[in-house]
């Protein structure tokens, strides 16, 4: 299983995206996608106090209520740390900035608390300034080095 690397922001992608210009960056070419212009303002499906409430259940989860939180792994060789803030528009989840790096399988269990994967996202990649669909980000995060 791969480690993916990322800062990141997930918002709700409500509709049909369509293509971008890629991005081309020292670890390959991407796809990007632009959502709709409707997107902006829109929000999760997720009650935002639901969805700390998930975030805080998780083990070594720490959450504040103005949507801070990180969630490391246990330590040793299993070394690993999501951090980030989510923030709410009309108590639901508006958008979740993120960095970190962790297993894959630890990022399936942090997006499923946004409600992933029922809820479709677009991930900026932050340093790009682009949008990509969620496939194009794992391929990304996991081709991050250094």
């Amino acid at each position: 299983m791969s480690n993916l690397r990322f800062d990141v922001s997930l918002h709700p992608l409500p509709g049909a995206a369509i293509s971008g210009p890629p991005l081309v960056d020292p670890r390959g070419t991407w796809p990007t996608i632009v959502p709709p212009a409707d997107a902006a303002g829109m929000t999760m499906a997720s009650d935002f106090d639901a969805a700390l409430e998930r975030l805080a259940a998780l083990e070594r989860a720490f959450v504040e209520p103005d949507g801070s939180f990180v969630w490391v792994g246990p330590g040793g060789e299993e070394r690993w740390q999501i951090d980030g803030n989510a923030y709410e528009r009309h108590g639901r989840v508006l958008v979740v900035e993120t960095k970190g790096s962790c297993p894959e399988d630890i990022f399936d269990r942090f997006l499923a608390v946004w409600g992933w994967p029922g809820q479709d996202l677009a991930v900026q990649l932050v340093r790009a300034g682009v949008f990509v669909d969620e496939p194009t980000f794992r391929r990304h995060a996991a081709a991050q080095t250094g």
